[in-house]
This record gives C-alpha cells, structure tokens and sequence, in this order.
C-alpha cells in the first residue's frame, strides 16, 4: 500500500525560498565555472605529458632479467603479471593463489521509493503530494528504516550479518624480473569467479546475529548466503560473492625504478603510466590514453555547463515565483527564464572554454567565441519577444 504527503506552501514562502536560493544559483555559477577552466588546463597537461611519454618511451623485449641499462628508462613491455603469494580472506577461510580475492556483499531489504507531483495554486501557492512504496531489494548498503515515512514500515529492516567488502591483494606481483608497484598492480583486471571450498564456518558464524547461525550459511558456486532459504529471501538476508584476478598477460608503459617502476613525470609535472590486458602495442596504448583523456574532458565540459545552467536557473526562479500569482503566467515566465538560463549558461560555458583555450589552444578559441556571441545574441532576442509580448 502506498503512503502519501502532501505539504503546502504560500506564495510569500516560495518567494522567500527563490530568493535565498539565488546565492546557491551564483555558487553553482563559481562552481560550474571552474571545473571548466580546470578541466581545459587539465586536459591539456595531460595530453603533454602523454605526448611526451610517447617521445621518450622505449621498447623492451626482455624482462626476464633486471637491466641496470633501463634505469630511469621509460619503457614499454608486455609479459606476464604473475605471483606466488597465496591471497587470503581470514573472516572467511577462503584462499587462493591470485593476484586478488573480491569479496562484494549485498543484502536483502525494504527500499523505500519516493514520488512527487507540485501543482500550482491560484494567488501564487503550491501543493505537493508526494507518495511513498515500499519493496524489497538487494542493496549494497544496509538501508535505516527508522527514517521510513510510513510508519508501518519503519524499524523494519534488519541485518543477520553486517559483512563489509573488501580486496585483498598479494604483496608480491611480478612482471618478468621486475616487481609491479601497486598503482599498476591494482589496474589488472580479469577477475573471474571462485570455485569455494573449506568455508570456516565457526568463524562466519562469530559475526551472524543468530542464535542458530550454522544453519543459516549455504555456499553456492562462488557466493556465501546467510539466510534460511536462499531460493526465498526474506528481509536481513545475506549474500556475498567472492571473485579472484589470476595471474594474466599484461602491456605497461612506466618508468624503470631499480627492479620496480613509478610514473613517468613529464616536464609540465604532470605524471602517466598504463597497464592495459593483454599484448598490446605501444602505439594503441597510447592513442588509448588520448582516447579517454578526451572523453574525460567532455564529460567534465558537460558537468560545468550543466552546473552554470543549474546556477542561472535557480537565480532567475524569482521571476517565475512572482509570476505565479497567476500560474498560468507564471508557466509562461518560467519557461522564458528557462530558456534564457539554457542559452546564457551555453554561451557563459564557451566563453570560459575559449579563454582557457586562448592560453592552451590559441588557434581553436576564436572560433568557440564566434559560437558563445550568436548565443549571447539569440538570448538577446529571445528576451526581447518575451518584453514585446
């Protein structure tokens, strides 16, 4: 069954409540302008020391013995990622010669789930009902039902065991002769799942809230589930997947340290190195590198745009509060404002990208700034129509 609210507030109170929002708007603003400016110089840094890498970088066909002649060396190798050391999990007794063990937990609780519709009311007021349901899910995350709005629901998960995630990692990884630092030991993936065995029950059952725990722990294929029944979970339920990264085929590009490696520094301090899966040549590793670099600044670009948007907006709700008092008004205002934050915010957005640029990238700027003033100047005549009508 669902539970619904509904809240009232008076024109007086939502104009108050626009009005001090205008100060969270122009930190939006700041915010917003920012990430861009940040993320332009970032992107350019790093595609130099990118590049400079790639300059610098050799090849290295031989890893099978330490070659002091490498030494500070940036190189590129392909060989195989392998260990020794036997990765233990202690809670649960589960072990294995790998690079890692994973263990993920999730457990099984009420969700509660929220829905709101605001109308708008004559003179300037607003209703808004909001209505809460409830079902049980996997969650990563233990969920504080005591929070719940409906109080039918509430106080009523509860947890047969609190279990934590948790990676642990061999001490020793080694790449032909050489030893793999672990900031490019934690970047080899292909983690497939484990087959368990000799599960110490005595002590998993140390941390289940049960007077029977024995009972209640099943393993099946990779995964420990804590519950009655694991083909019907009930609400505390428990299950936990354990996954392991074999020793596998790897490509780096880093810089020779005695028998290990650190990050190439290039000379706009700015640091790379790359480990990718497989045997992969060094001219793919890097047109990699240059590929997420670049979708790391798009996605960054996007973000401060949005936040610039989202700033203007909330400086500009003032206006369409007011205008309320005649909600259909008050539509028809929101909506201009709505428009004029989008091509405002847009145009504010490239105009700070070309500045950044006019200092890293000269020759691209002019072009971003022709963009921002037909913006500028569509946001100027779109603010005209709307005083006209």
């Amino acid at each position: 069954m669902a539970y619904t609210e509904t809240t009232q507030k008076s024109w007086f109170t939502r104009i108050k409540e626009s009005v001090g929002g205008v100060v969270a708007g122009i930190v939006f603003i700041i915010i917003g302008t920012w990430l861009l400016w940040w993320n332009e110089e970032d992107t350019f840094k790093t595609a130099g020391a990118i590049g400079e890498a790639e300059l610098v970088t050799q090849e290295v066909q031989d890893i099978s013995r330490i070659d002091p002649a490498l030494e500070g060396k940036v190189i590129h190798a392909i060989g195989y990622a392998d260990t020794k050391d036997v990765v233990r999990d202690s809670l649960f007794g589960i072990e294995a010669q790998a690079i890692n063990i994973k263990r993920e937990a999730e457990f099984y609780q009420w969700q509660e789930h929220e829905h709101s519709e605001t109308r708008k009311k004559l003179g300037g007021g607003e209703e808004t009902v909001t209505t809460y349901t409830y079902s049980r899910e996997w969650v990563s995350e233990p969920i504080d039902s005591g929070r719940f709005k409906d109080s039918s629901y509430q106080n009523s998960n509860k947890t047969l065991a609190n279990i934590k995630d948790e990676t642990f990692w061999a001490s020793t990884v080694k790449f032909g002769a050489y030893k793999l630092p672990d900031f490019l030991k934690h970047r080899i993936g292909g983690a497939v799942p484990m087959t368990l065995a000799g599960i110490d029950t005595a002590s998993v059952s140390g941390v289940i809230n049960s007077s029977s725990p024995q009972r209640l722990i099943h393993i099946q294929g990779s995964t420990v589930y804590i519950g009655t029944n694991p083909g019907s979970p009930e609400v505390g339920d428990v299950h936990i997947t354990f996954t392991q990264t074999p020793p596998a085929d790897v490509s780096i590009v880093a810089q020779v340290i005695r028998d290990t490696f650190e990050p190439f520094t290039a000379s706009n301090g700015y640091t790379f190195s790359r480990l990718e899966m497989g045997k992969v040549g060094s001219t793919k590793m890097f047109e990699d590198a240059r590929s997420e670099n670049n979708m790391m600044a798009w996605i960054f670009r996007l973000i401060g745009a949005i936040a610039v948007v989202l700033g203007l907006s909330t400086v500009l709700k003032p206006l369409s509060v007011i205008a309320d008092v005649i909600p259909i008004l008050g539509t028809i205002v929101g909506a201009g404002t709505g428009v004029v934050a989008f091509l405002l915010g847009l145009a504010w957005s490239l105009v700070v990208i070309a500045v950044a640029w006019l200092r890293f990238r000269p020759l691209i700027a002019g072009g971003l700034i022709a963009a921002a003033v037909v913006l500028l100047w569509l946001s100027y005549m779109r603010g005209r129509r709307s005083a006209q009508a």
